[in-house]
């Protein structure tokens, strides 16, 4: 499994990848919570390790805007000393899939974690978004349109996950701008450029654009809802 494991505390991380690492399983740390969701929304993983308090965001927090925001339906299990049931209910109110107290045996959440996995490929073996004859299937990560085949560099494949995500409703470029970077914006306006270069792959070698620019707000992907200002990035 890749697993993404979202946990401040040094040492039970150290434990977590020497048994999981040592058993061939891969593993991505983040110490807080905005870094985690950054690596979540942007990244493929198995499951996702999360606790509950955590610095900057906390662990439901990240959950709900990681099932909200994002749409992402990867197996999530919660590592917690909150014990309480009232506990237990929020955190599968905010979309855990599964929930273990600490302290815990770690060959038990390997177990939980490999059942979750087996779940989400039953319920979903194959995910491809769809838009007009636009495809992106999450699973090879390939691209058409009209049956033909995109060539696109990752961080426009993001982009286009985002946009197909949520069409036909408008994402803000802060949003996308999340997406690729996180709280770590790059210097100059390399959202632009992305967009550029994802235009170039999606519309330019057909007539019906799909990609259209919402001044002052973002971009949209999808039919075009009025003619006019949709074509400049």
């Amino acid at each position: 499994m890749r697993l993404l494991v979202i946990e401040d505390n040094r040492q039970l991380v150290a434990n977590l990848f020497e048994y999981f690492e040592a058993r061939g399983h891969v593993l991505d740390v983040a110490p807080d919570g905005v870094t985690g969701l950054h690596l979540a929304a942007t990244q493929n993983y198995d499951a996702l390790i999360l606790d509950w308090m955590l610095p900057r965001m906390e662990g439901p927090d990240v959950l709900r805007r990681l099932r909200i925001e994002h749409g992402s339906e990867v197996p999530v299990i919660m590592l917690t000393a909150r014990d309480e049931l009232p506990d237990k209910i929020a955190g599968f109110r905010a979309g855990a899939d599964d929930y273990l107290t600490k302290p815990f045996a770690l060959p038990e959440l390997e177990v939980r974690l490999e059942a979750l996995r087996v779940r989400a490929q039953g319920r979903n073996p194959r995910k491809v978004l769809e838009v007009a004859d636009l495809t992106l299937d999450l699973a090879t990560l390939e691209a058409q349109r009209d049956g033909q085949a995109l060539h696109l560099y990752p961080a426009c494949r993001k982009l286009l996950e985002v946009l197909m995500r949520a069409s036909p409703a408008a994402v803000t470029r802060q949003q996308l701008e999340f997406a690729l970077w996180g709280d770590e914006l790059p210097d100059g306006d390399l959202l632009r450029s992305h967009i550029y270069e994802l235009r170039r792959s999606v519309d330019g070698p057909f007539q019906r654009k799909l990609i259209h620019t919402l001044p002052r707000v973002g971009y949209r992907l999808g039919a075009p809802a009025t003619e006019g200002h949709d074509e400049t990035a």
